[in-house]
């Protein structure tokens, strides 16, 4: 050990703690699209999802708590707070999702949800794998092609949204369109968390590799 980090100790856990709610955020992802995909016993499996979303609560305060107490980190305050909240955030849209499918009583979802689902899955997918490769940062370029597949997929669930609510516009039934799109809403928004994760995982890598 140098003098440096002799002087200077770092709190490697929160490598771990981060770990752990990525990948609850990950099976929060494929909880979802299970209940989207197999759409039976919804409100036992929406209960799932709202279980994995109260973990995720859990994970998320005890990260703050750490930070409150923590002065030196492996990685800056700022960037650890942005990324567990930007985490959290996915996680709340997930179970703000599949509350909203059982209280509105949507009898079949869309094709497009479905499909949003799955760009949800991949995206937490792969914001796990650069999670994982956070710790030593010894493969910065494999890191910062999780992100850009992240935000490439952003991408691609902005136009399945534009084309659904362009589509639920052509529908009669006003009530029906207001419950549907705020279900794409959601969705749309739980993409854009994992972009925001995404940005802040590449800027880590800029700032420590």
């Amino acid at each position: 050990m140098g003098l440096k980090e002799w002087l200077i100790p770092q709190d490697k856990h929160f490598f771990s703690m981060l770990e752990n709610e990525s990948n609850n955020v990950l099976e929060g992802s494929k909880a979802f699209l299970e209940m989207l995909n197999n759409y039976e016993n919804i409100k036992e499996k929406q209960q799932k999802i709202k279980d994995i979303e109260h973990q995720g609560d859990d994970f998320v305060h005890e990260i703050f708590e750490e930070l409150n107490k923590t002065f030196i980190t492996p990685i800056d305050h700022e960037d650890i707070s942005a990324l567990a909240s930007a985490f959290d955030d996915v996680l709340d849209y997930i179970d703000g999702t599949a509350t909203r499918l059982v209280l509105y009583e949507i009898k079949k979802p869309e094709e497009n949800m479905i499909k949003l689902g799955e760009v949800v899955l991949k995206q937490t997918a792969e914001l796990n794998l650069a999670i994982c490769g956070l710790r030593n940062i010894k493969n910065p370029k494999e890191i910062e092609k999780r992100c850009i597949e992240v935000n490439r997929l952003e991408n691609v669930a902005d136009d399945i949204y534009k084309s659904s609510v362009a589509q639920l516009f052509k529908q009669k039934d006003a009530v029906e369109i207001m419950k549907l799109k705020e279900i794409y809403e959601r969705l749309e928004f739980a993409t854009d968390k994992c972009e925001d994760a995404a940005n802040v995982i590449s800027d880590i890598v800029v700032k420590n590799s």
